[in-house]
């Protein structure tokens, strides 16, 4: 009965994710992964003493919706500080890559890929951080406290703004034969 019971949770949970888009639709693959991530890593140039101009990744909690198939915006929006490292990079040059992959999810547990192999799709953004004006931030808290409803009670004093990745490039890497070159228009105008 368990086994059974098991495999009735994962259909379910399979079913809410939606199924993984084939190779050739990268930027359908590219909106998938980014909606069915909870994070990523953003990479900035640091501004930081003894790391002046040198790369610096951290990571981020993020959202372009709340969880579900076809609520996803294919925005990646942030709850970020000015007391945090890499904003005060931002703070200076705004551009960042930011990276999502499925080894996240169970997806790649479950097919027993390692996150570095390509059919463990992962993405590669490009752009820039931006604050979201006072009419995108209710769609932005939305996004992020509906898959982390910790971030309402941090604390006030950190003066925290929603932000979000305005994409210039897109990498996708979801199968052998190196990565696919995604444009923002062809990533927005697909259903994930």
């Amino acid at each position: 009965m368990v086994p059974l019971a098991l495999l009735c949770v994962a259909a379910l949970v399979a079913a809410a994710r939606g199924a993984i888009p084939p190779p050739e639709e990268a930027a359908r693959m590219a909106r998938f992964v980014l909606h069915n991530c909870d994070w990523g890593a953003l990479a900035t140039l640091s501004a930081q003493e003894g790391l002046r101009g040198r790369p610096f990744a951290n990571i981020f909690s993020l959202s372009d919706g709340p969880p579900g198939p076809g609520r996803g915006s294919g925005v990646p929006y942030l709850y970020l500080t000015d007391m945090e490292i890499s904003v005060q990079d931002l703070e200076i040059n705004a551009n960042a890559s930011l990276t999502v992959s499925l080894a996240q999810t169970p997806y790649c547990k479950k097919h027993r890929y390692d996150p570095q192999n390509p059919l463990c799709a992962h993405i590669i953004f490009c752009g820039n951080i931006v604050k979201v004006n006072d009419s995108e931030a209710a769609l932005a808290k939305k996004a992020l406290f509906s898959r982390h409803p910790e971030m309402e009670s941090w604390p006030k004093d950190h003066n925290w703004f929603f932000a979000k990745f305005n994409i210039t490039n897109i990498w996708v890497l979801d199968y052998f034969g190196g990565l696919k070159i995604v444009t923002p228009e062809e990533y927005y105008s697909v259903k994930p």
